[in-house]
């Protein structure tokens, strides 16, 4: 599954999505991106930025510290305004939710 991406500004979110691939599930060795954890990116015209992401499980140890440091991330992003965050667990995350990238680094494929 790979994530929605809504924007009309390609240049600053593809700098959003460099700063995403810098968050890591700390029990894996694979950024939140290439996970498959990030569901949708949405930038509007005055660049607030909101994301819908999800975590591997909804016990997952890193469920308070994971979403608190990409948010902090994405804030400190020049020109992006304002940043919401919303945690879902709908779908459920799913191995087959990783890239490729994700799953050779993991030893799946």
């Amino acid at each position: 599954m790979s994530a929605i991406i809504i924007t009309k500004n390609t240049a600053l979110m593809q700098r959003v999505i460099d700063e995403v691939k810098t968050c890591f599930d700390p029990e894996i060795p694979v950024d939140i991106w290439e996970l498959g954890l990030i569901y949708e990116l949405n930038l509007d015209d005055n660049n607030n930025l909101s994301v819908v992401m999800t975590l591997t499980s909804p016990n997952c140890p890193a469920a308070e510290s994971l979403p608190a440091e990409l948010e902090g991330k994405l804030k400190l992003l020049q020109d992006i305004h304002s940043v919401e965050l919303k945690l879902t667990f709908e779908p459920p995350w799913e191995k087959d939710m990783m890239s490729e990238v994700a799953q050779l680094e993991l030893g799946f494929m």
